[in-house]
Formats: structure tokens, sequence, C-alpha cells
């Protein structure tokens, strides 16, 4: 599903005139999340699941099929756990 595909489905379901009212609902939602994360805040949805920011660490390693090594430094990144209504919600569909 594409991005306008999912505007629809978003106007659809949450009963919104236009589909610029929904893109607006959709990047409402997506900025909050950011915004969220990035203050290092988990966010959690009962029933659909939570977000979260957490601490990758770095790794060296080699190039397949030559001997050249790298290191990567440790960053931050976004996580999503599925919560169990989501989890039946997609098993129950299949």
């Amino acid at each position: 599903m594409n991005k306008a595909q999912f505007v629809e489905l978003v106007q659809k379901n949450g009963d919104y005139k236009t589909k610029t009212e929904a893109e607006a609902a959709i990047k409402a939602f997506t900025e909050a999340i950011i915004e969220a994360l990035v203050a290092r805040e988990d966010v959690s949805l009962v029933g659909f699941g939570g977000f979260s920011a957490a601490l990758q660490k770095g790794k060296s390693g080699t190039v397949p099929g030559t001997t050249k090594t790298y290191t990567t430094g440790d960053k931050m990144v976004p996580k999503f756990k599925a919560g169990k209504g989501l989890k039946d919600r997609v098993e129950a569909g299949k």
C-alpha cells in the first residue's frame, strides 16, 4: 500500500470529508511520534503497540570478499513493538 492508498483508507475509516484532512491527521500523528522519540520518550498505544528509541551499539566487521574492515558508531534507532490486539487482528486476518 502506498501513501495515497493509505490516505484514502484513513479518510474512509476516520470519516474525514477530504483527503487533505486525512493526510493532515496522518502527518500530525507521525510528527507527534517523532517528537516524542527525539525527546527519548516512549509512546504506548494500548491494543496497538509501543514506539521507543533505543541505543544501538556500534559494531565492527569485514567487508565480504575482501580484507577491508569497518566500524560503526553507537546510534539511537526507533523501535516498534506490536501489542496483543494488533497481533491478534493480524493473525485472524490470514
